[in-house]
């Protein structure tokens, strides 16, 4: 069996547009899981036509998602940092900073959409903050670094429900460490800007922490807590992200460049990060 999810931004779901692709579908009774946001039904197989219907209703703000019914309640949380669980990449945010902020943005985007290497990219941009003092990195924090709708409630919520999280990014730690404490993630891994007396010196600690070593921190941590990779739902936007999303048991394309969630089966462009608890059937009644 599978779930057919329907996730639009709050007061946006026709409850006549779930019951009609429910009859289209041969689903089982619709389940709200918050009124006019998020739906879903029960299907035995996931018609042909899916992804049609997923195109058609991009357009009326709604996600559809269709996945397996087995294990949905994942024990885990593995999640990417820049434009996920940040509104930001921290990375541009330095730039402006330093100066350089339209020529890092182009590249970080190049690079997010798969069409530079990930790791020559980002020796580049750091290379262009030399220089840039340390205390910049804490006005960044203050005045520019929001954290993305939802995540505060997506931790908080799976926590309470036994999972444990981890943070993943290509960024930095300075930043991952902040907002690991400030969200609730159990750990975080990410670069390391090196520094020589408070200052930048246009380099970043090795080995450098790109798609790689997502897919290994995904490896290391399931082991280490003896679960299995189906068990964690993995959640990014960028081409780094695509070897975790591939390899958790589901894995979510939040927001994501076009070329990146082309390659995924989970997309969600419309609704926060709640929608990651709506697809593990969470009602919001449970949110924490």
């Amino acid at each position: 069996m599978y779930i057919a999810s329907l996730i639009a931004p709050a007061g946006a779901l026709d409850p006549a547009l779930v019951d009609a692709l429910r009859n289209a579908w041969g689903g089982g009774d619709v389940t709200w899981l918050s009124q006019d946001e998020a739906a879903e039904f029960a299907v035995e197989k996931i018609p042909d036509n899916r992804w049609d219907v997923w195109a058609d209703l991009q357009k009326q703000r709604v996600d559809l998602v269709a996945q397996p019914s087995e294990n949905r309640r994942k024990k885990m949380l593995l999640a990417d940092m820049d434009s996920t669980m940040i509104d930001q990449e921290c990375i541009d945010e330095l730039a402006d900073e330093a100066g350089v902020g339209a020529h890092v943005k182009d590249i970080t985007a190049r690079a997010m959409n798969g069409e530079l290497d990930f790791e020559e990219a980002l020796i580049e941009r750091v290379g262009l903050l030399k220089g840039l003092n340390a205390s910049v990195i804490d006005d960044v924090l203050r005045n520019r670094i929001t954290y993305a709708a939802g995540g505060a409630t997506l931790l908080a919520t799976m926590r309470a429900n036994g999972a444990y999280a981890a943070l993943v990014s290509g960024g930095f730690t300075v930043f991952t460490e902040q907002a690991s404490s400030d969200l609730g993630f159990h750990e975080n891994r990410a670069n390391t800007l090196i520094m020589n007396d408070n200052t930048m010196t246009g380099e970043v600690g090795r080995p450098i922490l790109g798609r790689e070593a997502k897919i290994q921190a995904l490896e290391e941590i399931t082991t280490r807590l003896g679960l299995s990779e189906d068990d964690v739902i993995a959640v990014g936007d960028g081409a780094n992200d695509l070897g975790m999303l591939h390899r958790a048991g589901a894995g979510v394309a939040l927001h994501a460049k076009e070329s990146v969630a082309a390659q995924c089966d989970i997309r969600i462009n419309h609704g926060d990060l709640t929608a990651l608890l709506y697809l593990q059937g969470y009602h919001r009644d449970a949110f924490k």
